[in-house]
């Protein structure tokens, strides 16, 4: 079942607010650097989640999944 608020793709992927946030930023030309110290984490948990968030959808890069999120109108 979908939380209200939470989105679900074609894919049955249901991105948390977290995943959205860090989706938009990079949208939006930051690092994952820059999103690190914004979010007060290393930029290796950045890595890893993104990682985690791209294997959730099926697609094999970070771009890929900015991509999807974009065109599945998530971010």
């Amino acid at each position: 079942m979908v939380e209200p608020g939470r989105t679900t793709t074609a894919h049955g992927w249901e991105p948390s607010p977290d995943d959205v946030r860090l989706l938009r930023l990079l949208s939006e030309g930051h690092t994952t650097d820059a999103v690190a110290r914004r979010e007060g984490v290393s930029e290796r948990t950045i890595r890893r989640r993104l990682r985690t968030i791209a294997d959730e959808i099926g697609v094999d890069s970070t771009i890929e999944a900015v991509v999807y999120a974009v065109r599945a109108r998530v971010i």
